[in-house]
This record gives C-alpha cells, sequence and structure tokens, in this order.
C-alpha cells in the first residue's frame, strides 16, 4: 500500500493512480518525449515525472494542468483509459 504523509490509500485509489501514470506516459510517447524531454518542456523533475508514471505519486490539479498544457491536451484526456 502507497502511504502519503497525511492518508494511506485505498487498493482502488492506488489503480487510480497507476491508470494516471499508464496515460501520461502512453500520451508522453505519443509525442515520442522522453521523460526528461516532459520535464524540461513542463518544468518539473525528472525524478517527480518518473514516480507519476508509475502511480507511486499523487499529482497535485496544478500540476494536471500544466501536463495537460505542456502536452497540448485537455486535463480530461490524461483520465481516459
Amino acid at each position: 500500500m502507497i502511504e502519503t504523509m497525511e492518508t494511506k490509500l485505498t487498493p482502488e485509489q492506488e489503480t487510480d493512480l497507476q491508470k494516471f501514470g499508464r496515460r501520461l506516459a502512453d500520451l508522453r510517447k505519443a509525442r515520442g518525449w522522453s521523460q526528461e524531454r516532459l520535464a524540461l518542456e513542463s518544468g518539473l523533475a525528472r525524478s517527480y515525472l518518473g514516480g507519476v508514471e508509475r502511480g507511486q505519486r499523487n499529482i497535485a490539479v496544478l500540476n494536471i494542468l500544466r501536463l495537460a498544457r505542456t502536452l497540448a491536451c485537455e486535463p480530461g484526456e490524461l483520465f481516459r483509459h
């Protein structure tokens, strides 16, 4: 079980983070970008993005919006399966 500073995540929440991370990785790869390129373009740390893609980070809404702008997609696109 993944633990955040405040709470332990339920198995369903862990699955949601993993799905989000896979979708982010799919959109990044569809553009032919490495994690490093996405990090440079978005201003987010590569290690942070790696954690998000592995479903290990509970990403903030502002970072979701930043990634959507960087990937030139609607934020909802990051939540599609």
